[in-house]
């Protein structure tokens, strides 16, 4: 068991230290909280720069311990050591890939949102297929989820729906997500059981910062529309007007959401929602002109997926970005999207 310089340099332990107690000393000036704002925004930075520094603290003296335990030649101790070669070998391969996820906002919660495509019922059923998908995977890692907004599908499944997940590395994994999916099954709404294809978009956002300077909202550019929650009927429809749209007025984005029990939260969940989507068309327009500038710019396009999930006539999941394929399409869809997920972002998507 070896631990490398180089991958060690990946985390600079005196550089991080460092930055940490410079945080410490500015947290202890008495003034510190002259300005909360700042104070919190600073506060945050240190707690989450001190979780590095004590996590990966921890797990070097851990591989100091093994390594330890294996001078001693100690027969009896080999297969112990030889379980933990293996538990610490793959969370070493773990923290090597979280390492490269260093992107400004990748350590960020995310705002996925889902809408069925071209196809009627069978897309609408695929965009639930996807929305479970998600849901699954996030509870895999102990991410939190809180569905914002849905709009229900005619018949079956949902037309969209906008998910907030919140956890660390959030962003940074699900951005490899974006684009379209595609869906080959068999129809259940086929009364023939015919064949069927079936697309839907998934989009990513980061979630920003109420305070983040590259995302100014003025309230005189919002118009806010307050009425009643739709639901499928019962006791769960709202009796109130609780559901908050919110039109940006001079970009035309509209905002929408119901899920929330009381008005003053559903707009609070569609302002995050609306503030993620300006900040990703100011920044889709910053990378392209930096495509135009190099020479590559591609407008992207609606109808060319990222992935096929396939279930007839054979079982595949096959990323096109990256060629890699998963043969049980089930696992993928019970949340097993990590070997996906980091094949792409492996290849510097």
């Amino acid at each position: 068991m070896k631990s490398s310089p180089s991958f060690w340099s990946v985390f600079d332990f005196a550089t991080k230290e460092q930055q940490l107690a410079e945080l410490d000393k500015l947290i202890e000036s008495p003034d510190f909280w002259d300005d909360p704002t700042a104070a919190q925004k600073t506060s945050k930075t240190a707690a989450s720069l001190r979780n590095d520094v004590e996590d990966w603290r921890s797990f070097r003296q851990r591989i100091h311990d093994g390594l330890e335990l294996a001078a001693l030649e100690d027969e009896s101790l080999r297969e112990e050591l030889e379980s933990e070669i293996n538990k610490i070998e793959a969370e070493l391969d773990k923290r090597s890939f979280a390492a490269m996820l260093s992107g400004p906002y990748d350590e960020e919660d995310a705002i996925l949102a889902i809408h069925a495509g071209a196809g009627g019922t069978d897309s609408q059923d695929w965009a639930e297929m996807l929305q479970r998908m998600y849901l699954r995977w996030a509870e895999q890692r102990g991410f939190q989820t809180e569905i914002l907004d849905t709009t229900e599908g005619e018949e079956a499944g949902i037309k969209s729906v906008t998910i907030a997940i919140n956890g660390r590395y959030a962003y940074g994994y699900l951005r490899s997500e974006k684009g379209v999916h595609r869906l080959v099954r068999l129809s259940p709404f086929d009364a023939a059981h015919r064949r069927h294809t079936s697309f839907a978009l998934v989009e990513i956002l980061p979630q920003v910062a109420t305070d983040n300077p590259e995302v100014p909202i003025d309230p005189a550019d919002l118009k806010i529309d307050v009425y009643r929650s739709s639901g499928a009927g019962g006791q769960n429809v709202q009796k109130n007007s609780t559901a908050i749209r919110i039109t940006h007025i001079p970009s035309g984005i509209v905002v929408t959401c119901q899920n929330e029990r009381s008005q003053t939260q559903n707009r609070e969940s569609a302002m995050k929602v609306l503030r993620a989507r300006l900040f990703e068309i100011q920044q889709a327009k910053k990378d392209e002109e930096i495509a135009v500038l190099k020479g590559d710019y591609t407008k992207a396009e609606w109808g060319s997926q990222i992935r096929s999930y396939v279930l007839h006539p054979y079982q595949l999941v096959k990323d096109h970005r990256t060629e890699f394929e998963v043969g049980n399409s089930q696992s993928v869809l019970d949340g097993g999207l990590d070997s996906l997920m980091e094949a792409y972002l492996r290849q510097g998507g």
